[in-house]
């Protein structure tokens, strides 16, 4: 059975073109962006399933007329279609999978070297690039937040903002610790080495989403920024580094020119992790949050990247393989994506 109720999604998306219509729609302009959107989504959803009804028929209806005519040189055609059919109908059923509450939400990921040392930091900068290939081919926008480099090899950590409809719907499915087991480039040796990164992934909130922060709980640093972005990141101190300090979370932003505009980004990332620890804990307020929350556990990692002596990617938590190591570092992590949020269901 088809899981949209395109009937319903059709009288939702007729009641927005309505409110669009009225006098005073744009005089809140925040609100009525948010209309535009939701009118959007919805009508993406029906052009979706209309899209897969259409081939349907037509693939149907070039069967009908193969087996009418006993014209068996459609049959590869015709099997094709239905492969192909099948292939959208699933990336569309992984779509309704997305019903969280913030799963529509933009997405802002961190990666952290782990154990590991320079291989570590390699390890880590090459996770920037796969999540940076996935998002390219998702069609979404990636704005590096904040990076760490390191000057011998890869980034000590690197926070990203990922925007594009359903980013942290799919991309929460990440979080955890990613282990990698290759060769090391830096040990002359040529010995195996095994690093960690972890990364971790919070929804980027709506600006009209408050929560009750107590100023005292906050510790404020300003730093001077490195690496990309001209020389005016390194002529004032613009980066902001935020510690919530009952719960040891930390977060920081040095991307935008001022203090003011990375200091307003590091608070949204804040708020979208205390938001997450107080669902996560079921705690009633937000001040009812205490402990080390800083980092995630070593020592429970979710997939495994193996680049000798085989090559394979493997998820822990599905049991999903991938003999093809290249193309997961490419971004090719759909599958490990879509059968998280299966098991998930």
């Amino acid at each position: 059975m088809f899981l949209f109720d395109i009937e319903n999604i059709k009288k939702e998306i007729k009641l927005l073109e309505e409110k669009m219509t009225e006098q005073k729609f744009w005089d809140n302009q925040s609100e009525a962006q948010k209309v535009l959107q939701q009118s959007k989504r919805l009508k993406d959803k029906v052009a979706s399933f209309e899209n897969l009804y259409n081939t349907w028929e037509e693939i149907s209806l070039l069967a009908e007329m193969g087996i009418e005519e006993n014209d068996s040189s459609v049959e590869k055609e015709v099997i094709k279609g239905i492969e192909d059919l099948k292939e959208k109908i699933e990336k569309l059923k992984i779509q309704t999978l997305l019903n969280g509450k913030y799963d529509k939400n933009n997405a802002i990921l961190s990666i952290h070297s782990g154990a590991g040392g320079l291989d570590a930091q390699d390890w880590a900068e090459m996770l920037l690039r796969m999540y940076t290939r996935w998002a390219d081919k998702m069609g979404y926008t990636v704005k590096i937040l904040d990076i760490l480099p390191d000057t011998e090899a890869g980034i000590k950590s690197a926070v990203l903002l990922i925007e594009g409809e359903n980013a942290y719907g799919y991309l929460k499915s990440e979080k955890g610790v990613h282990r990698i087991i290759r060769i090391s480039p830096f040990d002359p040796s040529g010995k195996r080495h095994t690093s960690f990164a972890s990364v971790d992934v919070v929804p980027e909130l709506d600006d009209d989403i408050e929560i009750n922060i107590n100023p005292a709980d906050l510790r404020i640093d300003t730093y001077r920024a490195s690496g990309a972005g001209g020389q005016h990141v390194n002529k004032t101190e613009s980066a902001v580094r935020i510690t919530h300090i009952p719960t040891g979370i930390v977060v920081q932003c040095q991307n935008e020119r001022s203090q003011h505009s990375n200091k307003n980004t590091a608070m949204k990332m804040l708020m979208a992790k205390l938001i997450e620890l107080k669902e996560m804990e079921q705690k009633e307020e937000i001040e009812d949050l205490k402990g080390d929350y800083s980092q995630i556990a070593w020592g429970s990692q979710i997939r495994s990247y193996i680049f000798h002596p085989y090559n394979l990617v493997k998820d822990h938590r599905t049991n999903v393989e991938v003999g093809n190591v290249g193309a997961v570092m490419d971004g090719e992590i759909d599958k490990f994506i879509n059968e998280y949020l299966k098991q998930k269901r």
